[in-house]
């Protein structure tokens, strides 16, 4: 068929109004959830406008107005956080089990000026914007003019970084050769390993002051930096117990006022809770997952990261409490798992801060990219799935809500059971789980020089990307836009769509006498682009290390203590920097039209394809449909297609791989997109693969939209062809009809491709099972759609909070109605 063809519309296989493909709920409930408290929390959580909240802005204002220059840098860091959690407004919801905010109310979320202050013009755009819309009120919008944008001028990390970046930079970024992660947020990306359900957090403090006392002040030059980071870290402590004693005497003071008896109960318990962690290590269910919630809250109090803190394999952290307390008879399945869903709708209630500037109108998302690795393997090896496991997917169906991300880790030791039931839950198409194959990431992770219990521990945070749990800051740089790379090249360093300058001269794409001659040229633009943007990290990285540690996250992740040095400046036991490769199936396929009709076949010259791109192929479909039918493409195990695709990720591991990083350690490339495909689609003209200008380009390592047509087959036979142990991540999309799925053994089949994917060397793969007329019909009428979930690239969002131009990448991806 043509790539022009239209699809046939056909009555949507999910109902208005349903909750999942094929998930009925009880006729008597009020929503979704195992019982009465859970649906009401859930029903809040999901009707609850979200807000922006400038308390915090302005406790930090204030503090930073009255005490900067008197302390060093990490100790201002630390007793801000302390005036915050002595500060800050807390809330003990109706029906909580597991308490806290990091707003003064759920769903509200603060800002963070010290890093990117927000103007008056960002609010009003936050506040009116038809997508992710966050209400503010304007007399909080007048305070902050008044009280927190003064002082902030000049001052914010933001302003330190695009003060000081050179102009070719300045001149790629405004092109959208690359994006920066941390012109926005901190670095983040971080996730605990099991330490915290050990140890409290006066553990901790006794821990940092033995540091203190072996600090060697005549030979170790470092010793009074380390003296002032581990003090940092000691204050830090303090400021999370005395937010959890705060939490106490509220749940005692609304004890004292209620009436009803069950739930006088429930707040004498949560303040006995909040009495015990985080100061000490947790002794049941509740304590653990209470605990790590609070650690959860700090590190995102203290600081706004990408992404935000995850707790690991959280199913195996809280397996030893559950069996015991199963088997000592204090706790019944029921109530773990209603504790779990606690959790879940808490983290809901969080979503992510906004952005500031002109991204600040751009629809993004409320999800904060907290991922629960559930299942894999444990330290040992040995397979990590347990009935905690399977709790967490029958929450996950129950719920069907944003937060958290979730994943499910598929080794070769995990039961088929297991793999099942992960089926059936992505069958209902709620945009989670995620897919990861842990056999693949232990052996990246190994390749990086983690020790291999240290992998085993590990798995992903945020998206796609992986690192050693509890003991790495592995920090995402940004995003690289590998088509633009080309587009320059063939424009000779010059952005067309601006007529600027974005890269180096390459020479006259005219003059090129063969294949290897655009390749060639193509790599020199590219090695130029990744060295400059490095350059440019280095120097952030740097800032960040100086201007805005985090010593409370410094104090949950090994090894930062006993090196007396914070998480933004070589404490971890691994610090990694990624840089994120976006587009190789468009760069691929573009590349293989040039080869293949221009340089061997000489189907038509190259300033015949150079002219039709530039003028968006309007009056050339002719030309462009002979590319679209007429040349092999990646995803259909096409070894045409597949040797050049293998060929660029090759080289864009030799670009990136090794370059050291500020922290003694190295740079790595990782495949991912989130939604940034779709911007850099935006700021790309029309590409020689037929691809219009201002079309997405493709996810991850996933075919172009449309451009895989022999089945999911030989899509992950094609990805299996590049070497995926070399990178940080991987990440392929694949979309089916639901009614492909509706059968146990369907979804016995989906469990085969996954396997099958696996053994090729595949690291994730993720699902929309949803079809074409759902989404068209979602687009129609969005009131029967409110709660449609779908899967982008490393995360899920609600369909219709997402933008015309969101919305349209998910409809483009080839609908596969065969398994």
């Amino acid at each position: 068929m043509s790539f022009a063809d239209e699809p046939t519309i056909k009555t949507p296989e999910r109902p208005a109004g349903a909750e999942g493909n094929f998930y009925t709920p009880h006729p008597d409930a009020i929503g979704p959830g195992m019982n009465e408290r859970i649906q009401r929390l859930r029903k809040l959580s999901f009707e609850t406008q979200e807000s922006l909240s400038i308390e915090r802005a302005l406790i930090t204002t204030k503090f930073y107005k009255e005490n900067y220059g008197k302390y060093s840098e990490p100790m201002m860091r630390a007793l801000n956080f302390l005036e915050i959690c002595k500060q800050k407004t807390i809330y003990i919801g109706d029906d909580e089990l597991i308490v806290a905010e990091r707003g003064p109310v759920p769903k509200s979320v603060p800002t963070f000026p010290e890093l990117t202050c927000h103007s008056v013009e960002d609010f009003h755009v936050l506040n009116t914007r038809d997508q992710q819309q966050y209400t503010i009120s304007q007399k909080d919008i007048d305070t902050y003019e008044r009280e927190v944008i003064p002082y902030w001028e000049g001052r914010t990390m933001r302003e330190r970084i695009f003060s000081h970046v050179p102009n070719e930079w300045k001149r790629a970024y405004e092109a959208g050769v690359f994006t920066e992660f941390m012109e926005q947020r901190a670095p983040g990306h971080t996730a605990l390993d099991g330490a915290i359900y050990k140890k409290g957090m006066l553990d901790y403090k006794k821990e940092i002051n033995d540091h203190i006392n072996r600090l060697d002040f005549l030979n170790d030059p470092e010793a009074t930096e380390k003296l002032e980071e581990l003090k940092a870290m000691d204050v830090s402590c303090d400021a999370a117990i005395v937010f959890a004693e705060r939490h106490a005497d509220l749940a005692e003071e609304m004890a004292q006022t209620e009436n009803d008896p069950k739930r006088v109960a429930e707040l004498e318990r949560i303040a006995e809770v909040c009495r015990w962690v985080p100061a000490n290590a947790p002794r049941n269910v509740w304590e653990a997952i209470q605990m790590y919630w609070f650690v959860h809250l700090g590190t995102v109090t203290e600081l706004n990261g990408w992404d935000a803190m995850n707790p690991g394999h959280f199913d195996q952290h809280l397996t030893p409490f559950f069996e015991k307390e199963l088997a000592e008879g204090t706790l019944t399945r029921d109530e773990a798992k209603e504790l779990i869903s606690c959790f879940w709708i808490k983290v809901n209630n969080h979503p992510a801060p906004p952005k500031v500037g002109i991204t600040a109108r751009e629809s993004g998302t409320f999800n904060d990219f907290t991922n629960i690795n559930i299942g894999g393997v444990k330290p040992d090896g040995t397979n990590g799935v347990s009935e905690v496991s399977y709790m967490m997917l029958e929450v996950i169906e129950e719920l069907h809500i944003l937060q958290p991300g979730n994943s499910v880790h598929i080794a070769k030791v995990t039961p088929d059971a297991f793999l099942q039931a992960a089926g059936k839950l992505i069958r209902q198409g709620h945009g989670y789980p995620s897919v990861f194959n842990p056999d693949m990431y232990i052996q990246e992770m190994v390749n990086q020089g983690k020790t291999l219990q240290d992998a085993r521990e590990g798995g992903c945070s945020g998206c796609i990307e992986v690192g050693a749990f509890g003991k790495e800051a592995y920090l995402l740089t940004g995003y690289l836009n590998v088509p633009k790379v080309l587009e320059i090249t063939l424009n000779n360093g010059i952005d067309p769509l601006t007529g600027k300058v974005a890269g180096i001269e390459t020479g006259d794409p005219l003059s090129f006498k063969s294949f290897d001659e655009l390749y060639e040229a193509f790599l020199k633009q590219l090695n130029f682009v990744v060295d400059q943007k490095i350059r440019v990290s280095n120097y952030i990285d740097q800032m960040f290390a100086k201007y805005a540690p985090a010593p409370f996250l410094s104090v949950v992740i090994e090894d930062c203590i006993s090196k007396g040095k914070d998480y933004y400046n070589g404490g971890p036991r691994y610090n990694t920097n990624y840089i994120q490769c976006t587009g190789l199936a468009t760069v691929t396929d573009s590349l293989s039209v040039l080869k293949k009709h221009v340089f061997e076949d000489k189907t038509f010259p190259m300033e015949t394809i150079l002219g039709a791109v530039a003028k968006n192929f309007e009056g050339e479909e002719v030309l462009r449909q002979r590319i679209l039918n007429r040349t092999p493409f990646f995803g259909n195990d096409d070894e045409y297609a597949d040797t050049i695709a293998v060929q660029v990720y090759n080289d864009l591991l030799d670009a990136i791989e090794g370059k050291p990083n500020t922290k003694g350690e190295v740079f790595h490339l990782n495949m991912l997109s989130t939604t940034c495909h779709v911007y850099f689609g935006l700021v790309l003209g029309a590409t020689p693969n037929g691809r219009f200008a201002g079309k997405s380009i493709s996810d991850g390592t996933s075919p172009s939209h449309g451009c895989d047509t022999h089945g999911p087959t030989n899509v992950i036979r094609s990805l299996g062809k590049l070497d995926q142990s070399k990178s940080g991540g991987t990440l392929l999309n694949l979309r089916f009809v639901p009614s492909l799925l509706k059968r146990d053994k369907d979804v016995e089949k989906l469990g085969h491709l996954i396997r099958s994917y696996f053994s090729l060397g595949g690291h994730h793969i993720q699902f929309n099972i949803v079809d074409t007329a759902t989404l068209l019909a979602a687009q129609a009428c969005p009131e029967d759609y409110k709660d449609l979930l779908v899967r982008m690239a490393g995360y899920s969002d609600y369909f219709n909070d997402m933008n015309a131009d969101l919305q349209q990448e998910v409809i483009d991806r080839t609908q596969n109605e065969v398994l």
